[in-house]
């Protein structure tokens, strides 16, 4: 019942779309819908809501993720190997993002939420730096883009990476269950998808 209820917790906190609220006290109501992807997340509310909008975005859009999973794991005084229900608790901000009940699952990527849900783990933090590490990469030395290629790339190698090397049993099932929700809301996002283009970062 206690994992139950935490995963309700994630579900529902994850299900608060900042990008909406705080757009709204900024007086941008129509910013998301003005946005190439309509993407309820920290990259329009930055890009169209302006930076106030955008870092209170981004810090609530990370803290929604951290809170539950850092609190479920100060109840448990850790994390186990056959703590199989935290892969749920670590995954449920996330898909309370992308699928969010508030507003009828038309949520965002949910890769702020990703990066807060990782970040919950602490003092285990090698699953948030493996994925920024892929984000930098493939952003700077290998570009890929648009954004839609560059963001599946980063999840895939990061689930690879997650799976092969780190070895923790709750948290690559839980990172498994992140990757086909952010996976599943990118292939229905609205956002014109574009040619995959890929330079080295010395390239023009």
């Amino acid at each position: 019942m206690q994992t139950i209820a935490f995963v309700l917790f994630g579900y529902l906190s994850g299900s608060v779309l900042y990008a909406r609220i705080f757009s709204r006290l900024f007086g941008k109501e129509e910013m998301i819908e003005k946005s190439k992807d309509k993407n309820p997340g920290t990259a329009n509310a930055f890009m169209y809501g302006g930076f106030w909008c955008g870092v209170l975005t981004l810090i609530c859009d990370i803290g929604k993720g951290f809170l539950p999973v850092w609190l479920y794991l100060r109840l448990h005084q850790g994390m186990q190997q056959e703590m199989l229900d935290m892969a749920f608790v670590l995954a449920a901000p996330v898909v309370g993002h992308v699928f969010p009940i508030f507003y009828k699952g038309r949520g965002g990527k949910g890769i702020a939420v990703t990066f807060g849900s990782m970040l919950g783990l602490f003092p285990l933090w090698q699953p948030a730096v493996i994925l920024a590490v892929y984000f930098i990469f493939f952003s700077t030395v290998l570009r890929i883009s648009p954004h839609y290629y560059r963001t599946l790339a980063a999840y895939f190698c990061s689930l690879y990476t997650i799976l092969t090397r780190l070895g923790i049993m709750p948290v690559s099932v839980g990172f498994v269950i992140i990757t086909v929700a952010v996976c599943i809301r990118m292939f229905v996002s609205v956002e014109e998808k574009g040619k995959l283009k890929v330079k080295l970062l010395w390239m023009h």
